[in-house]
């Protein structure tokens, strides 16, 4: 697999607190020019950016971002607001308090809820797994699926840690069919990015990589 052929798993992310609208563009610039999976982006941010991109690129963004502990009708609110702007992917952030007290069917419905909310829009659930108990992380797997949820992504990049190899090796293997996993939150290297696509990973959500390929289109001249 080429670095060119990976960069199509990419959600091309900026999701900084003080990230303004002149660094936004240069992330949906370059996930054009490189024909990244989406951009992710934060939700204030969408509306614009579906109007500049013109239809040439998924918008994505994130919700409940990033603890997790808004309430569900706030997540759902979230959704249909980011729907309405333009966003054609939604990443939710879970509540980890319901699952650490096994609130379980309050947490599938609250997933089932924000899927309803999207429609035929594509919905990733963040479990953040730095977190979690392997046991907890084969539950998530098992709700998520129930949910009807698009994807299970590993973290939001936000926390104590992001993607390990052996997580989404976890996932891919706990997940019901149809359910894919996205690998998120410090993928630093080419290499790094094609090891989490062999162990399942249909998406990565990083930055790291175009600034790699730019940093060396820039040293090589061109």
């Amino acid at each position: 697999m080429t670095n060119t052929e990976v960069l199509k798993y990419v959600d091309h992310t900026l999701l900084s607190q003080a990230a303004t609208w002149e660094e936004i563009k240069v992330i949906l610039d370059d996930a054009m020019k490189y024909g990244t999976a989406s951009a992710c982006i934060p939700a204030s941010y969408v509306e614009r950016a579906a109007k500049y991109v013109d239809g040439k690129l998924p918008i994505c963004t994130v919700i409940g971002f990033p603890n997790g502990y808004s309430t569900k009708e706030t997540k759902v609110f979230e959704t249909k607001d980011a729907i309405a702007k333009g966003a054609s992917e939604i990443d939710m952030v879970i509540n980890i308090g319901l699952l650490k007290d096994k609130l379980y069917e309050e947490l599938e419905a609250e997933i089932r809820e924000i899927k309803a909310a999207c429609g035929e829009k594509i919905l990733k659930v963040i479990i953040e797994t730095c977190l979690l108990t392997e046991e907890e992380k084969i539950k998530m797997c098992e709700i998520v699926t129930k949910a009807g949820a698009d994807f299970i992504k590993t973290s939001t990049g936000f926390s104590t840690a992001g993607a390990t190899f052996a997580d989404v090796k976890l996932m891919k293997e706990h997940v019901g069919e149809g359910v894919k996993v996205k690998a998120a939150g410090g993928i630093s290297s080419f290499d790094d990015a094609k090891e989490f696509i062999s162990l399942g990973a249909s998406r990565l959500g990083t930055s790291r990589l175009i600034k790699i390929m730019k940093s060396e289109a820039a040293g090589s001249g061109y």
